[in-house]
Formats: structure tokens, C-alpha cells, sequence
């Protein structure tokens, strides 16, 4: 029994340890995407649902202090009173929160006070992490699952608000590159019907929605072996796309005609071609790159132009199951999606672009959310979104897995989502 007793103890040791680095790692990478901006930049919420870059560095800096610090300390203080108001996102169960539409009035507390803040408490998870117990830890990789999320959101939100900006300033000077290459042809790849297993299994880190593994019946269908890319794109838009209403679910089309859509968001018309606005700044569209920012209706109607669909969300999974990582992700500092490898098979299917499903987000089979608040986190949200996979040229290469499940509104633009076609077989 002893010896079981300091097998444990040591095991224990080892994951802490293991966590307290990989919690180092993704601190000091977030506080690397925001070093650029300035303070001003780091304040601004150019739509109410985007973030402040301030508010991302704080949110999950207070993540840490109220889900980690204030049961593993024995006296413990928040660093202050009132950043639980201003920095809750949407967690019921710890209280009232500062209006997400208003979280861009937040001129105070200054960033350096933010900065303060995530380094204090980065001092005292460290000091906390050697004596966690096990339930403790999951919340630990937890908050840096949750982290990477926002490392991400940091980036598309960024990138909204400088393209909100008349003077469209360039995050970062060597990001988004022509890509140099053109883009392998188009193919669809047979998949066979029968049962599949879909979803995370028991051991290692998933999100809640991401279980339990439970079988899916399919249908004979193909997949198709690439993104699709800006080229095809222009080709729908060429063909008024984005003037047929037969091509369109009827909310799509309404919003359309509200918002009057007519190209993916941030191209414009440069004479007889069109620009984009990526995160080195404005540069004529890459006809070979995976198309981004389009929303789910937009993504549905030009399925429905190409003759073909959008995967179902178990479809894309069974494909991803044995995919390489062989996409852009934000470790490579593009921050814009690329042209898909020149390679036998399917391809790129883990980064470059979110690709939408046409399964909604619900539960699966037996989905029990997390106990507490944290059961906030991803079970409220499944109702009027829709599920997509893969990863993005903002998704960190660590974060992406072919179980996980992303979730936006049918009209969301703004992040880095694209497109791959089905067909039924």
C-alpha cells in the first residue's frame, strides 16, 4: 500500500509539474500576440461581439483567479473586488457582469494594470500548482484549453477592429503572404456508409461537448479533398452568387439583402478585382487560398451552386480521423490561411480555416455538462448555432484535435471559417 501510496504521490508530481509548463507556455504566448498593440489598440470593441485585446489578457487571467486560486488558497484575496464584474463573461453562477456590447468603455483599469494582474497571478498559480489535487489540475487544463480559445479570438477581434480603422493598419508586418503556389485540383474521395464512432473518448483532455464517444450511422458520400479556395469563390460570385435567392436558405438570403453581402467579408472591389484585408494589411485576393470569413449561410448557398452540400459534422470527423496537421496554424505567423498542400488524398483539414458543417450544435447522446459553473461553459450554447471543424491560421497547433467541436450563429463572419463540400454518394 505504501508503495502504491508514493506511485501516486509521484504521478502526481509529474502531471503537475507537466500542466505548470504547458500553463507557463500558453500565458507567455497570449502576452506575445497582444505585445504588438498599443494601449489604445488594445481597448477598442469594434462590434458588440467582439472583445477588447485588454479584456481577453484580463478574462483569462480572472478565469484562473476564480476557478483555481480561490479554492487552492487558504486565505485567499483576488487581486481586486470588482474585476469579477469586469471580467465574467458569462458565468451565471458567479454573478453580475459588465454588458459584453459595453466592454469597450472599459478605458480603466490601464492595460499595465492588466499586465500587473496577469502576472501576479501567474505567481501565485506556480506557487499553488506543486500541491492541486487531481479535480483541481483538470480545471488547470481546462483555463489553458480556455486560453488558447481566446488566443484566437484575441486575433480575429484584432483584426476586426483594424479593419474597422480607415488607415487599415497591419498587425504584424511579415503576416499573410501570397501564398506562391497554386492550388491542387479539386476532387471528391468516396467514403462508405456504416457505423462510426464519433466523439472523444474517456482519457485525455476534451471539452464536455466533445462527449461521450457514441456510434453514428452514415450514409455512402464523398468528401472533398481540399478547402475550397478564393478562386471558386470569385467563379460563385462571378455567376451572381450572391444575387440568386434560389440558392439560398431564406434567413441566408434576408441576410444578404439586410447587410448587403456581396463578397466574403474584408474584400474590396479594386477596380476589376478585389483586395483583402488580412493582418499584414490590405493585398489583392490569392486566388489558390482557402476562402475565410464566410458565414454558414454563404458557405450553404455555394454548396448548393456547386452541386454538392456541406459535410455533416460525423462525415467530417470519420475523414479527420487519421489527417496529418499539415495546415497553417498561428505558430507560423502567416495569420492568414494558405494554398492546400500539392498531396495524394485528403488535405488540409486540421488549420488554415474553421470549415463548416451542416449539423447543428446539440448534445450528444448521454452529454452531462461539468459540475458547478463551469457546466456554463459550452452546454447553454446549443441552440441556433452550427458546428465547425479543423482549426485556423489563428488556432494554435496544440489545440486542434478531430474530435473538437467549434460553434458559431449562421451569420458569423468574422472568424476564420471556410468551406469544404460533401456529396451524397
Amino acid at each position: 500500500m505504501a508503495g502504491e501510496r508514493v506511485v501516486r504521490a509521484a504521478a502526481g508530481e509529474a502531471r503537475a509539474e507537466s500542466v505548470g509548463a504547458r500553463l507557463s507556455a500558453v500565458r507567455r504566448a497570449t502576452s506575445a500576440l497582444a505585445a504588438p498593440l498599443s494601449p489604445e489598440d488594445a481597448m477598442v470593441q469594434s462590434m458588440p461581439d467582439a472583445s477588447p485585446a485588454k479584456w481577453h489578457l484580463a478574462h483569462t487571467t480572472w478565469f484562473f483567479e476564480a476557478f483555481v486560486l480561490a479554492r487552492a488558497e487558504r486565505r485567499h484575496r483576488p487581486f481586486h473586488e470588482r474585476y469579477a464584474y469586469l471580467f465574467n463573461s458569462y458565468y451565471e453562477a458567479v454573478g453580475p457582469r459588465q454588458p459584453r456590447p459595453a466592454r469597450g468603455l472599459l478605458s480603466r483599469p490601464p492595460l499595465d494594470e492588466i499586465r500587473r494582474y496577469r502576472a501576479q497571478v501567474d505567481e501565485r498559480l506556480q506557487v499553488v500548482l506543486p500541491g492541486l489535487p487531481p479535480e483541481l489540475l483538470d480545471v488547470v487544463e481546462l483555463g489553458i484549453a480556455h486560453e488558447e480559445q481566446h488566443q484566437e479570438l484575441l486575433l480575429t477581434d484584432v483584426k476586426h477592429a483594424f479593419a474597422s480603422n480607415p488607415l487599415r493598419p497591419a498587425y504584424a508586418a511579415g503576416a499573410a503572404p501570397a501564398s506562391g503556389r497554386a492550388a491542387p485540383p479539386l476532387a471528391f474521395l468516396t467514403r462508405p456508409g456504416g457505423t462510426a464512432e464519433t466523439g472523444a473518448g474517456p482519457d485525455g483532455f476534451a471539452f464536455d461537448n466533445e462527449r461521450p464517444r457514441h456510434a453514428v450511422l452514415l450514409a455512402p458520400h464523398a468528401l472533398a479533398s481540399r478547402p475550397t479556395t478564393a478562386g471558386e469563390w470569385l467563379a460563385f460570385m462571378a455567376d451572381g452568387g450572391y444575387r440568386r435567392p434560389e440558392l439560398w436558405l431564406s434567413d441566408g438570403w434576408a441576410a444578404v439583402q439586410r447587410n448587403g453581402w456581396e463578397a466574403p467579408l474584408y474584400w474590396e472591389r479594386d477596380g476589376d478585382g478585389w483586395t483583402t484585408f488580412t493582418l499584414g494589411g490590405m493585398r489583392p485576393v490569392d486566388p489558390a487560398e482557402a476562402v475565410a470569413h464566410v458565414s454558414f449561410y454563404e458557405a450553404d448557398a455555394f454548396a448548393r451552386w456547386s452541386g454538392a452540400r456541406l459535410p455533416t459534422e460525423a462525415e467530417w470527423e470519420r475523414a479527420a480521423a487519421g489527417a496529418q496537421p499539415d495546415g497553417t496554424f498561428v505558430e507560423d505567423g502567416r495569420l492568414h490561411p494558405a494554398a492546400a498542400p500539392d498531396a495524394d488524398g485528403i488535405v488540409q483539414m486540421l488549420g488554415d480555416v474553421w470549415e463548416w458543417t451542416r449539423s447543428a450544435y446539440e448534445p450528444y447522446p448521454g452529454f452531462r455538462p461539468l459540475p458547478g459553473a463551469l457546466g456554463e461553459y459550452n452546454g447553454k450554447f446549443m441552440v441556433s448555432q452550427l458546428v465547425l471543424r479543423g482549426g485556423s491560421c489563428a488556432t494554435p497547433r496544440a489545440h486542434v484535435r478531430p474530435t473538437y467541436r467549434n460553434f458559431f450563429p449562421p451569420d458569423a463572419r468574422w472568424q476564420f471559417s471556410g468551406v469544404r463540400l460533401a456529396r451524397d454518394a
